[in-house]
């Protein structure tokens, strides 16, 4: 029980915990961010194929 309670004191006091979540939550704004991107040209992409293969007969 002692090994227990020194672990999570430390696991409180260690400042690595913290600035993982960090990189974390910056990691998944990345990731959002990159597939709304990739969402977007895709549109664009599919809408200017369908316009180019409409106006070739």
């Amino acid at each position: 029980m002692k090994k227990l309670m020194t672990m999570a004191r430390q696991f409180r006091d260690d400042e690595n915990g913290a600035a993982m979540v960090e990189y974390t939550i910056l990691l998944g704004i990345i990731t959002v961010a990159v597939i709304a991107s990739v969402i977007f040209v895709g549109g664009w992409v599919g809408t200017q194929w369908t316009t180019l293969s409409t106006t070739l007969p």
